[in-house]
């Protein structure tokens, strides 16, 4: 049984209408009200279970209340719950919405993967090592290890959400963090690739063109655009189901990290077809991924919101 525990602190003039929204929500369970007793914010403490199928339509009339601008309200998961009416409420009534996603839940996460620390840069720049050394070596494995280190698919989420809800700020804020750091994720793989030819450490295949790995990365064509565009439906479905298998196998088929690491290397190397080529794939692969993350973002409340009207009317029925 999915539940969630929700805390609440509700101002006074707000403590009736919100009482009245949780104990007419049959899939509330569990309802604790302790009159005055919050600090800082003040207000009433309130404390209840929601089944997670219905959370979404309960938090939205909760912020209709304005009870999180005004007081407080903080979700978290419940590990186990052992209930027989919330287990028939769930079985008998909740129906597909059961399995709906928690879209402030959702949010969260992404926004969480949003926030732009210093490690996000440097996550990027050793992926982007790592993906020269495949490109160099002609290493399949090496490749596939740069895409689960690079931290990129967040921000490009990220993105997506702020285009999805008009927040500009996000939009700018992670467009610049890419843009920074797959500047520097380029840069580190030129400088490394400049070491490895004024060396001479190149291996002999890679000196006399046998380039396999970046033949692959360098030419962008209608396939990049499949797997790209599949790659971001996967993405945020994995995102808003929390499958973090799924969204391990987007890290590793779409060509991001190393489309930079390669651009660093073909300059190095005075190779500037395969360059621009590289160039090319990584804009089209970030481009693909952002406008999919907002149409699939978009689509997927559109389906639930048509599944939660779709139980309610059958309800009343």
């Amino acid at each position: 049984m999915d539940m969630l525990h929700v805390r609440l602190v509700v101002p006074p003039d707000l403590a009736a209408a919100t009482l009245r929204t949780l104990a007419d929500d049959r899939y509330v369970f569990n309802l604790v009200v302790l009159p005055a007793a919050a600090r800082h914010p003040a207000g009433d403490a309130v404390e209840c279970d929601v089944l997670a199928g219905a959370a979404n339509g309960l938090l939205r009339r909760l912020r209709a209340l304005e009870v999180e601008r005004r007081g407080s309200i903080v979700v978290e998961p419940v590990e186990m719950a052992l209930s027989g009416p919330a287990a028939a409420a769930e079985s008998g009534r909740l129906g597909p919405l059961a399995h709906a996603p928690v879209w402030e839940e959702v949010e969260a996460r992404i926004r969480a993967e949003g926030t732009y620390l210093p490690s996000f840069y440097l996550y990027l720049t050793v992926a982007g090592i790592i993906g020269a050394v495949g490109i160099i070596t002609n290493s399949q494995i090496l490749i596939v290890a740069a895409m689960v280190v690079g931290p990129e698919y967040g921000a490009i989420t990220s993105v997506a959400l702020g285009l999805e809800h008009g927040n500009r700020r996000r939009v700018r804020q992670g467009l610049l963090a890419l843009l920074i750091g797959f500047g520097s994720a380029v840069l580190a793989t030129f400088l490394f690739a400049l070491l490895v030819r004024g060396l001479g450490l190149q291996p002999t295949a890679f000196a006399l063109g046998l380039r396999p790995v970046s033949d692959l990365i360098d030419t962008p064509n209608f396939y990049s655009v499949v797997v790209a565009v599949l790659a971001g439906v996967v993405g945020i479905v994995s995102l808003t189901q929390a499958r973090t298998s799924a969204l391990l196998g987007v890290f590793i088929s779409v060509t991001t990290i190393p489309a930079a690491a390669d651009v660093g290397v073909s300059c190095a190397f005075s190779s500037f077809t395969e360059a621009r080529g590289a160039l090319a794939q990584l804009l089209l692969n970030i481009v693909v991924l952002i406008v999919v993350g907002v149409l699939t973002l978009k689509g997927q409340h559109r389906i639930w919101r048509l599944i939660e009207s779709r139980e309610r009317s059958s309800h009343r029925a």
